[in-house]
């Protein structure tokens, strides 16, 4: 915000990761391990402990025109701003984890009528 010319910066770690890898990062911030069964659309990701299905896919969520890889490069940032990231994927996860079980402590109990 204090650049003299506005311009579009990407502020990205430029790593990638797979949505499973954040899942069990995820659940692991919370002390839960996932089994995975199944295989493509078909596949769930169980609680070790509990044996509940805690992650299905859906494809009522698939993009229309999902793309391979995605991942963010942030040269520009660097070059021009100095900018790099310094947290991690795993801190990155866990502070998300952290905050929204703030959130979900603080929400109203819903009840099924």
């Amino acid at each position: 915000l204090q650049q003299d010319q506005p311009d579009d910066y990407v502020l990205a770690t430029g790593e990638t990761h797979t949505v499973r890898s954040f899942v069990e990062k995820a659940f692991a911030a919370v002390d839960v391990t996932l089994d995975w069964q199944g295989e493509g659309v078909e596949e769930k990701g169980i609680d070790t402990k509990t044996g509940k299905v805690l992650v299905a896919i859906d494809p009522r969520y698939f993009r229309p025109t999902e793309v391979e890889l995605l991942i963010g490069n942030p040269a520009k940032a660097k070059a021009k701003l100095g900018w790099s990231h310094e947290t991690g994927l795993d801190a990155l996860v866990a502070e998300m984890m952290v905050e929204d079980l703030k959130v979900m402590a603080h929400a109203p109990v819903m009840h099924n009528a």
